[in-house]
């Protein structure tokens, strides 16, 4: 015997204890144990260090492993930790500098016996479970503990077997490696005897695969393959309903084969087993464990790794192996049974460049369901998110999720994009009941917003910002009368709602939930209504209703316009009206051109109406004609119609392409040039935006090698970029123009005096028929409609001066200078302006140098300023001027002037 001093960490002094403590002599964690003890006891003041203090300690480990041997025995860890703490509480307390904690004799006696078990237990260091065995040989607290916990010495036992296993403390941290499985992995078979995991439809074939591999002597190890989201893993509620979902509830049910029936299939998280791995080996002893547990269960537990590939080079840091040669033996002896999932680019990647590896796997593909069995999947799951949400959801909603998702959102995979839209939309209505409707809540912020630019504009005196004041003002009175309009209705339906609550809950003799509802809810909601229910007539009459219980195809709907742009919302009646009258629309920025304006309204008004062939663009156009005449310009009034701004057409000049290489900006540089990440121009651009203009200008200008690609689009109306994506242009109407045949247009106006149809009809037979001289067949077989565009006559130049001369209008109303042009003025600048051979374009010029140089010089001179009146007029009876000089800019002196002017201006 000898007395001696031992230094802890955090200048911890232990005094005479009658064997030496020797940190070596202990796992880690029960080390940790040790010096926590101390602390605990400096905490409350008190001089000896006991076994109640060491018990307190190992209770509050971060996933200790005495926590997890009380949980095996049935105990709860929170009443060990509350008796430990009223025990500690009663014992004395010192006050003032002492020495520091000593070891009790009951510590030092619990050691000593903790030391014995594990000679007992033939294990080479002193672990957690030798301190909690020895904790019955304490006649200070552990004995008193376990007489009321009702804990006997051999459930302890039995316990620390269960989490212990078959191993052996060999090394300083062995309790990572204790119910390895249960600690890095989730047990699928006893989630599905709890009615944790989704039903699952279909993926019988695939079932049946995987049963026929697992019953193999070797090598009987498969591997699910397939798109992600197609269905080839589940885990438990929120992930993907899939084949391992399906095969765990069949062995729960007893419907599988002898050689599978009553086996445990283990979901192995690779994320967990990696997480904390520090130093080397950490991820091999870990992995390992894993191992010797699955084959000391002698072909009773089936492995299952998700996302297979992660193994390969998973672990292997500083000369360590990764976990995939790690499993190559065992796999290969039939030891150990494994099903892995992975997608088909993750496959080729990594695991079929180790054929080491990808032989000891078989290959079972998972091919993606169709929309029929799509429905089916969503009928199976429906009452799960209805439960979850606590909506209805009916089934033209289902319906409409897997016809929808499958033609509209083609980037993904069915039954999972079927599966989002309907999570969406019932998340969506959930939050509309439980909070403001979206059509209140935008019209509270609208509100909000001018409120805080009113504010903004109270103390400015200029003339802008009080007319902007007056108008705002408008604005918000408008807006508010909305509002409370809305807000009365929304306040009914919430009261009605409560009362079919409150009815509900008397039906169940739930009778608090119903005074709840009766006296409280119902009631405050009945005082906020009063003045309210005045003015609800009128919207009890409509039948509108901001509050609704169900999901429908037109909630699918809105959210897969939401995801894609695409319009296939309800089409409500004032678009019904811009639809049927959409020429009117169109001609409002192209002049003439009758043919082909009604042709692109056509063609978009079968889109809306859902008749498009859904494998083709919506429609392709070639537009030939001279220039200037309004090709590009149609195209830009389309892009504005569809997406009310013209920036969204996709605009390429195939000026750019007369290369041959250039075909690749189109679609993405193949892999190994510069630019293979990024892309092609035409591609990524209709990928995030599916529902465009395309078009493709002066398309006769680019190389024939341009045209190989064009004719996938035009024919299934996809096209698969470089980097093996595949971009739907389905949702597109593609619009190709060409200046081909200008000149037989321009000689056959001038050379005949028949009918503008019979005209017409030559003109365009010619103009195809150079086409086809100029384009392939197989190109040209596959536009859907050639318009010829005619040359601009004389009125129809007059009336693009009057727009021209509007948009300059519109410039200056900006500087608060209004402009007004005369009927003749306008008719001078379009002779000026007209030229058969450029079109328009010459319009634009004669404006821009008769009439902007000179307004902009008078600006300068200070000749206009706000509030001024500017007229453009033409002094048509001084015939020795030149054209010219006829044109005549002034401001306006007197309301009498403004007689002259034009009476639409």
């Amino acid at each position: 015997m000898f007395c001696k001093f031992y230094v802890l960490p955090s200048h911890v002094l232990f005094l005479a204890i009658p064997y030496q403590i020797n940190d070596s002599e202990y796992t880690e964690m029960a080390w940790e144990g040790i010096v926590g003890a101390v602390e605990i006891a400096r905490d409350c003041k008190q001089q000896v260090v006991e076994s109640e203090h060491l018990m307190k300690a190992l209770l509050e480990q971060k996933d200790g492993l005495a926590r997890r041997i009380y949980t095996k025995v049935g105990v709860d860890n929170t009443s060990v930790l509350q008796a430990t703490d009223e025990f500690i509480a009663q014992q004395p307390k010192v006050t003032g500098d002492t020495s520091g904690p000593i070891v009790g004799s009951n510590l030092s006696s619990l050691l000593e016996t903790a030391r014995r078990h594990k000679k007992e237990m033939h294990d080479d260091f002193i672990s957690v479970e030798h301190i909690v065995l020895a904790f019955f040989s304490d006649k200070r607290f552990g004995q008193q503990l376990f007489r009321k916990l009702q804990v006997s010495e051999k459930a302890l036992k039995d316990a620390i077997q269960a989490v212990r296993g078959s191993q052996r403390v060999t090394d300083q941290n062995p309790e990572g490696k204790y119910e390895a499985l249960e600690k890095y992995g989730s047990d699928l078979t006893e989630l599905a005897r709890r009615g944790k995991l989704d039903p699952v439809i279909g993926r019988d074939d695939e079932i049946r695969r995987c049963i026929h591999i697992l019953s193999r002597r070797t090598k009987n190890n498969p591997v699910i393959i397939g798109e992600p989201g197609v269905g080839k893993t589940a885990i438990a509620e929120g992930y993907d309903i899939l084949v391992i979902s399906w095969l765990a509830q069949r062995i729960v049910r007893g419907d599988v084969p002898e050689p599978l029936e009553n086996r445990k299939l283990i979901s192995l998280d690779m994320g967990s087993l990696l997480a904390g791995a520090k130093f080397r080996g950490d991820f091999e002893e870990r992995l390992k464990a894993v191992l010797k547990e699955v084959s000391a269960s002698n072909g009773q537990i089936i492995l299952f790794i998700d996302e297979i590939h992660t193994v390969v080079g998973a672990g292997a840091t500083g000369g360590a192996m990764d976990a995939g040669n790690l499993l190559k033996p065992m796999l290969g002896r039939g030891e150990l049974r494994c099903i892995g999932a992975t997608t088909l680019t993750e496959y080729r990647k990594y695991i079929e460049k180790d054929p080491a590896l990808a032989r000891r796997f078989q290959q079972v593909f998972c091919d993606q369901p169709s929309v029929e069995d799509t429905i089916s999947i969503l009928r199976g799951l429906r009452e799960r998110y209805e439960l979850h949400h606590g909506v209805k959801i009916s089934d033209s909603a289902l319906v409409s999720a897997a016809v929808l998702a499958d033609r509209y959102i083609t980037e993904r995979f069915l039954p999972d994009k079927a599966i989002d839209l309907v999570d969406e939309a019932a998340a969506k209505l959930k939050m509309e009941i439980t909070s403001k409707p979206t059509e209140l809540d935008e019209i509270d912020r609208a509100v909000l917003k001018l409120e805080m630019e009113k504010l903004s504009l109270k103390n400015d005196t200029d003339k802008a910002s009080k007319e902007r004041l007056s108008k705002l003002e408008e604005d918000l009175s408008a807006l508010k009368q909305q509002q409370k309009e809305l807000t009365e209705q929304w306040e009914r339906e919430r009261i009605d709602r409560v009362n079919l609550e409150m009815e509900a809950a008397e039906r169940e003799y739930d009778l608090n939930r119903a005074a709840e509802l009766k006296y409280g809810t119902l009631i405050s909601l009945q005082r906020q209504l009063e003045e309210a229910e005045k003015n609800l007539a009128e919207y009890r009459k409509s039948g509108k209703s901001l509050l609704r219980e169900e999901v429908t195809d037109l909630d699918i709907a809105e959210i897969v316009s939401k995801w894609t742009g695409i319009p296939l919302s309800h089409l409500q009646q004032s678009e019904r009206d811009k639809l049927v009258m959409l020429e009117q629309v169109l001609h409002k920025r192209v002049v003439g051109q009758d043919m082909a304006v009604k042709s692109v309204a056509d063609a978009i008004r079968r889109s809306r109406a859902g008749l498009s062939d859904p494998n083709r663009p919506i429609a392709s156009f070639m537009f030939m004609g001279p220039t200037g005449v309004g090709k590009t310009e149609l195209a830009k009034a389309l892009a504005g119609f569809l997406f009310n701004t013209e920036n969204a057409l996709v605009r390429i000049d195939m000026s750019e392409y007369m290369e041959k290489h250039a075909v690749s900006r189109l679609v993405g540089a193949p892999p190994g040039y510069v630019g293979y990440e990024e892309g092609g121009q035409l591609t990524e651009v209709v990928r995030r935006r599916p529902y465009s203009v395309v078009l493709f200008d002066e398309i006769e200008k680019a190389h024939h090698d341009v045209f190989n690609i064009l004719l996938q689009l035009l024919d299934d109306g996809r096209i698969t970029d470089s980097q093996g994506r595949t971009v739907s242009f389905t949702n597109c109407v593609v619009i190709m123009t060409s200046n081909i045949g200008s000149h037989h247009i321009l000689e056959t106006l001038r050379n005949t005096q028949d009918s503008k149809e019979v005209v017409y009809d030559m003109m365009k037979r010619q103009v195809v028929e150079l086409a086809r001289q100029t384009f392939r067949p197989e190109f040209m077989n596959r536009i859907d409609e050639y318009i010829v565009f005619q040359p601009l006559d004389s009125k129809e130049i007059s009336k693009i001066v009057e727009i021209q001369l509007n948009r300059v209008k519109d410039r200056l109303k900006q500087k608060k200078i209004e402009l007004h042009f005369t009927e003749e003025a306008a008719e001078l600048l379009g002779t000026l302006g007209f030229d058969p051979n450029f079109g328009a374009r010459p319009v634009k010029r004669v404006i821009q140098q008769l009439v902007e140089n000179e307004i902009a010089m008078g600006l300068l001179r200070g000749d206009y300023t706000e509030d001024d009146a500017i007229i453009v007029e033409a002094n048509m009876y001084a015939e020795d001027l030149p054209p010219q000089k006829k044109l005549i800019i002034k401001k306006v002196q007197n309301s009498s002037a403004m007689d002259s002017m034009v009476a639409n201006d």
